[in-house]
């Protein structure tokens, strides 16, 4: 989670973008557009989807009950080097 309160996952497992194995290759990937413009993140196995999470406040919530207002980053097939870039799709549920 960066100073913003984001946290990026792959879309495609739902890791989050860090958690690979030592022997997956990293890349350099920044999100381009959305709430999530700017970020910087390192990726594993050129996922498509990434799914970035940004907590909301919650007003009388059950105990333990946590809401996220979630933003999906498709993954540009154009861009064949690094960085890889991530667009953000504002039609994505």
């Amino acid at each position: 989670m960066d100073a913003r309160g984001i946290a990026v996952r792959d879309g495609t497992d739902g890791r989050t973008v860090g958690d690979r194995t030592a022997g997956e290759r990293w890349e350099a990937a920044v999100l381009c557009g959305g709430p999530a413009d700017g970020v910087r993140v390192r990726v594993a196995g050129r996922p498509g989807v990434l799914q970035v999470s940004r907590p909301c406040r919650v007003e009388d919530a059950p105990e333990g009950m946590r809401i996220a207002a979630l933003h999906i980053y498709r993954r540009d097939l154009k861009v064949k080097t690094e960085p890889l870039r991530y667009g953000f799709d504002g039609v994505s549920p």
